[in-house]
């Protein structure tokens, strides 16, 4: 048991994981995380603090990103479904800029890694989600940046669904632009 099988994506160091599932009449079993079968893929990363989250549908969670902290991370969905994005910020990168999307859900239990220096954000897509996520830095927050959801420049690709209203926090309406992030450091 605790085997898993990880896709790279088209976007270097972002890897979709989809865990052994063993069921029967009685319900399922999965591992979620095993430190040596991650390590064994190519995600040696030491997680030190988890995180849920609960939000209901049309909740837009991003881009968000630590400063000065950055932080590897592990998202999963164990109720719902979200559209979750992750946006290449690491200087000097092929695909500096640019986004990949997955659907993670309670159904198909994958898990997406995220590696240190992309911002990351998700739509709740059923009625409610719980949220997941591994960290490998604590949280300091006096540490957090984010770039708007739909900065034209990046361009990400959100399912909305017609007549479910979007639901942003305050904070999450107000971030610069990703040409200001960008002006900002000298990039």
């Amino acid at each position: 048991m605790g085997k898993i099988t990880v896709e790279t994506c088209e976007i270097e160091g972002l890897k979709v994981i989809t865990p052994a599932v063993y069921g029967d009449a009685r319900g399922y079993f999965m591992e979620t995380y095993n430190y040596n079968d991650f390590k064994a893929a190519g995600i040696p990363e030491v997680f030190v603090q988890d995180n849920q989250s609960s939000s209901a549908r049309g909740v837009l969670r991003g881009l968000h990103f630590q400063i000065n902290f950055p932080q590897d991370k592990l998202v999963r969905v164990v109720k719902g479904a979200v559209y979750d994005v992750a946006v290449d910020l690491r200087p000097g990168s092929a695909t500096y800029g640019k986004w990949y999307g997955v659907l993670l859900s309670a159904e198909n239990k994958k898990q997406f890694f995220i590696p240190k220096n992309f911002a990351h954000g998700f739509l709740v897509l059923s009625d409610s989600a719980e949220f997941c996520y591994k960290c490998t830095d604590f949280y300091h927050p006096n540490d957090e940046g984010g770039l708007p959801f739909d900065d034209p420049e990046i361009g990400v690709a959100w399912p909305f669904e017609e007549g479910v209203a979007l639901n942003l926090s305050e904070k999450d309406k107000k971030w610069p632009s990703f040409s200001e992030y960008r002006k900002a450091r000298g990039l």
